[in-house]
């Protein structure tokens, strides 16, 4: 089941994004996350107006947001997304139904463009948001470097309703 995250789901998104720093290169960090500091991305998150959602199965199997793609206020129409499975839980569809979650509710608050960051060697990743209509926009060489190699960041972008009449405020 797909809801929006609680409080008390820090601690299943906390191990999910850990094991994601340590063993994977979803995520271009090298040292795990404390729960003090998951419970200030979610108070922010939620604070700003970004969703947090988790696929609940008895346990957090996945967890997905968005927020700002970039600082300056003509990005407000565009937002970045991400998307993280337990690894019990891969290749199981968990990761496709959190992103069509994303989209809809990024629909919904009108955004235009929703962005995807992945690291160019996470071929299921990609063919997941080519799946949903994700297009290609361009890659990053040397854009990290994480388990004694150099990581490229693809960027995959989807065009959503977005406003009728967007406005320069």
């Amino acid at each position: 089941m797909i809801r929006f995250a609680r409080e008390e789901d820090l601690e299943g998104i906390l191990e999910i994004y850990n094991d994601a720093i340590l063993n994977t290169t979803a995520v271009y960090a090298y040292k795990p996350h404390t729960l003090e500091n998951r419970k200030q991305w979610f108070l922010k998150k939620k604070q700003e107006g970004y969703p947090i959602i988790v696929y609940d199965d008895s346990s957090i199997a996945g967890f997905a947001t968005y927020g700002p793609f970039r600082a300056w206020p003509a990005y407000k129409y565009t937002i970045e997304h991400s998307v993280y499975v337990h690894k019990d839980y891969r290749n199981k569809g968990v990761g496709k139904l959190l992103v069509q979650e994303i989209i809809r509710l990024a629909n919904k608050q009108n955004y235009a463009t929703l962005v995807a960051g992945i690291d160019s060697t996470n071929v299921a990743s990609i063919k997941l948001h080519e799946g949903l209509g994700f297009t290609f926009a361009g890659t990053i060489r040397k854009a990290g470097f994480k388990f004694g190699k150099w990581l490229d960041l693809s960027f995959y972008q989807k065009e959503l309703v977005g406003p009728k009449m967007p406005t320069e405020e």
